[in-house]
């Protein structure tokens, strides 16, 4: 199993941040896009590492076009030789026509459109074919040699999904090299919902699962004394109540009969009663959602709950000493 880390937004630390990830045994190096861009620090990554994969987990795809996001991904892909992996997430309605002036419609269909833009438009810059796409969302049908790359040696990035329901787990098997899945997200909903829809899509696209990761961020709670785990528990119970209370993730608290909560998060939530909200998530709960153990406790439990189901985690023991987390990362990578 391959284990990733994130590295923050300064620039003028990413580079060391990165550095320090490699060394510690790192598959991978995340950026996510909140609050900055999530593509300059992974070039800073690539410049200051050479093994580790470079990934936005995620970056916004409807905030930008298929030719956009194709320049970027190319670009990083090339310039950290064949290390780049383009993650992507829909984001919600409400952000892409309210904070980027976006439009929104049929986020799976348009994400599926989306991504085979992109390839189209990649086959156009490193197999010579005409570029010829047309959909209903995308047309790119222009393409002239003073706008195509020459540095080709390393070919397009692979290119995951995020993905919670049905449908876009559907269409990132059919169209994806792997799907990143949502932290809010049980066991039991991984191998009945999220397993058969990729399987669904693997069959539209004549692919394996042998062909494809899946990228699961497990909830961690986890301490070096009494005191940590309790605060772990009180934190990671918030985060699972803030999740909770979205509309659209109901299903994955069906998926452990919890579904009738989710109407009470919601409403809560909309009073700002955050805190109050993690009291209603109790032990079992937590325990659905998260591994929850001592340090040298925890790769064995993600082995035995996910190991026949996902290729990468992001549990990342930032809270736990260099030493001991470099032996963590080495267990769960063995």
């Amino acid at each position: 199993m391959r284990v990733d880390g994130g590295v923050g937004a300064d620039l003028s630390t990413v580079g060391a941040q990165a550095q320090e990830l490699e060394e510690m045994g790192y598959s991978g190096i995340m950026t996510a896009e909140t609050a900055h861009d999530p593509f300059f620090p992974l070039l800073v990554a690539a410049q200051n590492t050479s093994r580790v994969e470079l990934m936005t987990s995620i970056a916004v795809a409807f905030a930008r076009t298929p030719m956009v996001l194709a320049n970027i991904g190319h670009d990083l892909n090339a310039y950290s030789k064949g290390r780049f992996v383009l993650g992507l997430g829909s984001q919600i309605r409400p952000h892409i026509t309210k904070r980027f002036s976006m439009p929104w419609s049929s986020p799976a269909a348009r994400m599926r459109e989306f991504v085979l833009a992109m390839r189209a438009i990649w086959g156009s810059w490193h197999d010579g074919k005409p570029l010829e796409f047309t959909g209903k969302f995308y047309t790119h049908t222009l393409m002239t040699p003073f706008f195509t790359p020459t540095d080709c040696d390393y070919g397009a990035p692979k290119v995951f999904l995020a993905a919670v329901g049905p449908k876009m787990t559907e269409v990132a098997g059919e169209v994806a090299d792997g799907m990143i899945a949502h932290a809010f997200t049980t066991e039991a909903y991984l191998r009945n919902t999220t397993i058969p829809a990729l399987e669904r899509g693997f069959a539209k696209a004549g692919k394996s699962r042998a062909d494809f990761e899946i990228s699961y961020p497990v909830f961690v709670v986890t301490g070096q004394s009494e005191e940590e785990l309790a605060e772990a528990k009180v934190a990671t119970a918030k985060q699972i109540a803030f999740y909770g209370s979205t509309p659209a993730y109901k299903p994955v608290l069906d998926s452990i009969g919890a579904g009738e909560l989710q109407g009470d998060l919601n409403k809560m939530s909309k009073q700002g009663r955050w805190d109050e909200m993690g009291t209603l998530i109790g032990e079992d709960m937590i325990k659905e959602f998260a591994v929850i153990g001592e340090p040298h406790e925890i790769p064995a439990q993600i082995k035995s709950r996910y190991g026949d189901i996902i290729d990468r985690t992001s549990a990342a023991y930032a809270h736990i000493p260099k030493s001991d987390r470099m032996k963590l990362i080495a267990e769960l990578s063995a």
